[in-house]
């Protein structure tokens, strides 16, 4: 229990850490923002599927292609149904909803609907027992949330929120990542036959959130093809890590 506190500790500070160099290096991170992004999407998308889609298949039995396929469509099908409901961040970034307060609270729940399953997928990943693998998925959201925590920065402060309040959000996104993590271990420690549900449906909705926002987010200056080989620097980096922790 102690290293899923700790992890779930590490998961969440991560985002803190991002937001604080994003104040401290906002103009690289502005400047080199498309790329920071490219990165952290590579890292997550290869620790979708090492950590969570492979042991899926691993623990889902006779019908495991199935289940796993399944429920990587109903966690995408999750996050496309919540961000029906709340503003994506890109509303923010162009001056929509400009009202001080309701700007905050917009800002904070998009940011939380990308968050918590990060989060959860953090903490189902230790609900397989392979302590490697879960720390590969973990480190893995870990690696992303720094960057992502860095270019949050700025278009919080373009669209006006104080630097104290743009940090307290930036905090309070890391500590959603916390529950989830909790939320996402004690899910699958109640029932280990929930187990390949929950890392694919965890997979499904990071890979959702990789294609449908990160992504088209790092392709903001046409032919940048730097982009593509960040991503790529990202995803095999986590593959790196993981033969090295196997």
């Amino acid at each position: 229990m102690s290293i899923v506190i700790l992890t779930a500790l590490g998961v969440g500070g991560a985002t803190v850490v991002g937001a604080a160099l994003g104040f401290l290096l906002r103009g690289i991170a502005e400047k080199f923002g498309d790329l920071i992004l490219a990165f952290s999407a590579g890292v997550m998308l290869s620790a979708s599927i090492l950590g969570l889609v492979v042991p899926s298949l691993e623990f889902g039995g006779k019908f495991r292609i199935i289940i796993t396929i399944s429920s990587i469509f109903i966690g995408a099908v999750c996050i496309h149904l919540l961000e029906k409901i709340a503003p994506d961040i890109d509303r923010l970034a162009r001056g929509e909803e400009c009202d001080g307060g309701d700007k905050v609270m917009l800002l904070v729940l998009a940011i939380a609907i990308h968050n918590l399953p990060e989060g959860i997928a953090a903490g189902v990943g230790f609900g397989s027992g392979n302590v490697v693998d879960a720390i590969s998925v973990a480190g893995g959201i870990a690696l992303q949330n720094i960057p992502e925590g860095m270019v949050i920065i700025g278009p919080m402060l373009t669209s006006g929120i104080r630097p104290t309040r743009t940090f307290f959000i930036a905090f309070l996104t890391g500590l959603i990542e916390i529950v989830g993590t909790f939320i996402g271990y004690f899910s699958v420690s109640i029932s280990v036959a929930v187990l390949p549900f929950a890392l694919s449906i965890a997979a499904g909705a990071m890979i959702y959130i990789i294609s449908d926002e990160i992504i088209p987010n790092t392709h903001s200056e046409d032919g940048n093809k730097g982009v593509t080989y960040s991503l790529l620097s990202g995803f095999c980096l986590m593959l790196v890590i993981s033969e090295l922790l196997s």
